[in-house]
């Protein structure tokens, strides 16, 4: 497990040592973890509304099939 540092008031600090039955370290972790937990899905987020902004819509009257057998018809 990796290690990172916090610095806090002192007066913080000095609250914290009154509630000595919270596990500090847990309830930084579990912050860190929510905040990646947001911040990835609001990337997904943007990504999902990015792709549908760039993503081309097909012709009127265009037909796939036709065009998968034509490219299989000529491609050898």
């Amino acid at each position: 497990m990796g290690i990172i540092s916090v610095r806090v008031s002192e007066d913080v600090k000095r609250r914290m040592e009154r509630l000595k039955h919270i596990n500090w370290s847990q309830v930084v972790r579990e912050a860190i973890m929510r905040v990646l937990e947001e911040e990835e899905g609001r990337n997904l987020a943007r990504a999902v509304l990015l792709n549908e902004k760039v993503r081309k819509k097909a012709p009127a009257g265009w037909n796939s099939t036709e065009v998968i057998r034509y490219w299989r018809e000529h491609r050898y």
